[in-house]
């Protein structure tokens, strides 16, 4: 096997990556903004758009440097209803639509505890049996026709093998509708009326089928071309490191949302509140994690500014000092319900954007905390390109911050379900800076005005 193509569906952009099978470099990527149609009957995500898409890409593909397996990553809190005929039975919904967030009372008296599910209860969709019951409940006629329910990257599964699945990371994903423990269906399927209707659950490495003919013949790929399962996008970050790691140690995955996932961690009491939760990796085993919306957050402050700090904006924003206090994204993340404020106007653009950086590494070393990280921090996608976000990071975390060579963990982790014996990813040490007792000072005060916030 050479190269593994790979579907990568964020909540921001639907791309299509070609890696090589013996490097794990992306040999060629494309993207379309993965942008929800806004109805009828509700935001709905553009499946139909993305499908062509992704088809269109696998044949080019597969002519200019050939394809020999595919698999797939999307983002969480998503699943596909189909009828009896595979066809949707209702559009998918877009998580962040507030529409189940009017029936939140008569949900929460049917999801289980937090307790069993390591659920955290999150507004909108953003727990896929939140979305499921809304749907269930306003949609005329769904109960009785939807026949199968699957999770997000198993739609695409079943698109391109007619095999359907869930894997176990997308269930784990805070659902309310895992027990990570147990490792099988919490008691809301049963109270939705699905029991019986959601697809196997699978690991994500396990095969799912090769390729539809139909396909094959549209594509040029072979018929016997092999289609991975597919795993919920943060848990492809992590995967790559399960396997050639011994000890406590944590992977950020930074994207639209940044999340802080915890392996071997130590064992502190989980506040779902804070958006702690417990997610299911690769393996099927249960770990820590927390999350806030990152990618977000930089993206409504500095609105496509890339304006570089100059040393005299270093010292104005530690001297004076600018802090950015939580939140910018209030309906997620550690800091739930606040509205954001600077502790003083930043007076240029370059002032504006480190605090910007640095507020993104005081969240996320507030996550690694608040999920009872220890060891190596280990950071991929867009923040790992951030010098600012990283030093501020590895000045509060003893020097352990580590980058992922790849640009993209996402897109690496989900090519390795293809393969038996993937290379271990290289990583490359974050120096502490010369600076860190002043950064280290600038955070002491920026956690109490936090905390007296």
């Amino acid at each position: 096997m050479k190269t593994i193509a790979v579907i990568d569906v964020g909540k921001t952009n639907a791309k299509l990556a070609l890696v090589d099978a013996a490097t794990l470099a992306e040999v060629a990527v494309v993207t379309r903004p993965n942008t929800p149609l806004q109805g009828p009957p509700y935001p709905h995500f553009d499946l139909e758009g993305h499908w062509d898409f992704f088809l269109h890409h696998l044949a080019r593909f597969h002519a200019q440097h050939g394809v020999d397996a595919i698999s797939v990553t999307t983002h969480g809190a998503s699943g596909v209803l189909l009828d009896a005929r595979g066809n949707l039975a209702t559009p998918m919904l877009d998580y962040e639509h507030t529409g189940p967030d009017d029936l939140a009372a008569d949900y929460t008296t049917l999801r289980p505890d937090f307790a069993l599910t390591g659920s955290p209860r999150l507004p909108m969709g953003l727990n896929l049996g939140a979305q499921l019951h809304w749907l269930l409940t306003t949609q005329p006629g769904l109960q009785d026709r939807v026949t199968h329910v699957l999770t997000y990257p198993q739609y695409w599964g079943w698109r391109l093998t007619g095999q359907m699945a869930c894997d176990v990371c997308s269930l784990g994903c805070h659902t309310d509708l895992w027990d990570p423990r147990k490792g099988g269906f919490s008691p809301l399927v049963d109270r939705l009326g699905l029991t019986g209707k959601f697809a196997p659950p699978r690991r994500p490495a396990e095969g799912l089928g090769t390729l539809r003919p139909d396909l094959a013949a549209q594509t040029g790929l072979s018929p016997h071309t092999p289609v991975s399962t597919g795993i919920h996008d943060s848990n492809a970050s992590l995967l790559p490191y399960l396997t050639g790691r011994a000890g406590p140690f944590s992977v950020v995955s930074t994207g639209t949302w940044v999340i802080c996932m915890v392996m071997n961690g130590v064992r502190t009491e989980l506040d779902p509140a804070r958006d702690v939760l417990v997610n299911v990796n690769a393996l099927g085993n249960a770990f820590p994690s927390a999350r806030f919306m990152g990618g977000r957050e930089y993206e409504l402050i500095r609105q496509g500014d890339t304006t570089a700090p100059t040393q005299q904006d270093r010292a104005a924003v530690l001297d004076g000092p600018i802090h950015l206090l939580p939140a910018v994204e209030p309906t997620s993340g550690p800091c739930p319900g606040r509205q954001m404020r600077w502790t003083r106007d930043p007076a240029t653009p370059g002032q504006r954007l480190l605090a910007l950086s640095w507020y993104l590494a005081l969240m996320t070393r507030t996550c690694l905390d608040l999920a009872g990280a220890e060891g190596p921090v280990i950071i991929e996608g867009p923040f790992a390109r951030n010098d600012d976000y990283l030093a501020m990071l590895s000045a509060l975390s003893l020097g352990w911050v580590q980058v992922a060579a790849s640009a993209t963990g996402t897109s690496v982790g989900a090519a390795m379900l293809c393969l038996s014996s993937p290379p271990l990813p290289a990583t490359n040490p974050v120096p502490i800076p010369p600076d860190a007792h002043a950064l280290a000072a600038y955070a002491a005060r920026w956690r109490q005005l936090t905390a007296e916030d």
